[in-house]
C-alpha cells in the first residue's frame, strides 16, 4: 500500500486508503458491447442512523479523467490511437457516527477503447484514488489495476467498486473536511492532451474538438 501523508503532523489527522473490494469486471464484450446502453450504477440503501456530518466530496480529476495512447501527441490522428479509456462516472455513499472513521463506498464506470495502434486484445489500465484535505494537501493515495479484455470488439465498459476508510482525528471532524479524487495513471503527455481539450472518444474512431 502506498501512502502520501504530507500534512498529518500539522493537522493531527490520519487518513489511509483501505481497499475493501478491488474487483473490476469487464462486461458487454463483442458486438453486444457496441449496442448495449450503459447500465446505471446504484447503491443498496444502507441500514444506518444519520451520519455525524456530510460525506466527503468525490470528484474525477480533469487532467486524469481520460487515458489516451497516441503515437504523436503534437499531431494526433485517428490512425495513431492505441488504447483509450475514460472514467464516465462515479457514485458514492458514506457512513460514520460519533468518533467512527468514515467508510466511503464508491462505484466507478469506465469506457474503454482499442484503436489501430493497440497491441493485443487486452489491457490492464491503472487508476488511483486519493484523499486530500479539502482543496489542500494529499493525505493518502492508492493505485488499483483494471484488467480489461475486449473480446475482438473495439470498445467495452467496466465497473469497479472500492471502499475506503478515512480515520478522523476527533468526533467533530466531519466528512466535509475531506475531498476524494479519482483519476487514471497518465503520462505527462496524456495529462497535457487532456488539458488541451482535444477529444478522442473511447471508440478511438473519430476526433471531436
Amino acid at each position: 500500500m502506498r501512502r502520501v501523508l504530507t500534512a498529518l503532523a500539522a493537522l493531527s489527522l490520519t487518513a489511509a486508503l483501505i481497499p475493501h473490494a478491488a474487483e473490476a469486471q469487464s462486461r458487454g464484450q463483442g458486438q453486444q458491447a457496441e449496442k448495449a446502453p450503459a447500465r446505471p450504477m446504484r447503491f443498496a440503501p444502507l441500514n444506518r442512523r444519520a451520519n455525524a456530518g456530510p460525506c466527503p466530496y468525490v470528484k474525477i480529476l480533469y487532467d486524469a479523467a481520460r487515458y489516451v495512447e497516441l503515437s504523436d501527441y503534437e499531431r494526433p490522428t485517428t490512425t495513431g490511437v492505441g488504447f483509450t479509456g475514460e472514467i464516465e462516472g462515479v457514485t458514492s455513499d458514506c457512513t460514520y457516527r460519533e468518533d467512527d472513521p468514515i467508510r466511503l463506498d464508491m462505484n466507478l464506470l469506465f469506457s474503454l477503447g482499442k484503436g489501430p495502434q493497440a497491441q493485443g486484445d487486452a489491457r490492464t489500465y491503472r487508476y488511483w484514488i486519493a484523499v486530500t484535505e479539502r482543496n489542500s494537501a494529499v493525505l493518502a493515495k492508492e493505485y488499483f489495476d483494471l484488467p480489461v479484455t475486449f473480446g475482438g470488439a473495439d470498445r467495452t465498459q467496466a465497473e469497479a467498486s472500492q471502499t475506503i476508510v478515512i480515520p478522523r482525528a476527533e468526533a467533530t471532524t466531519s466528512g466535509g473536511h475531506f475531498e476524494v479524487l479519482i483519476g487514471f495513471e497518465v503520462t505527462p503527455e496524456m495529462a497535457e492532451f487532456n488539458r488541451s481539450g482535444s477529444r478522442f472518444r473511447p471508440t478511438a474512431g473519430q476526433q471531436t474538438n
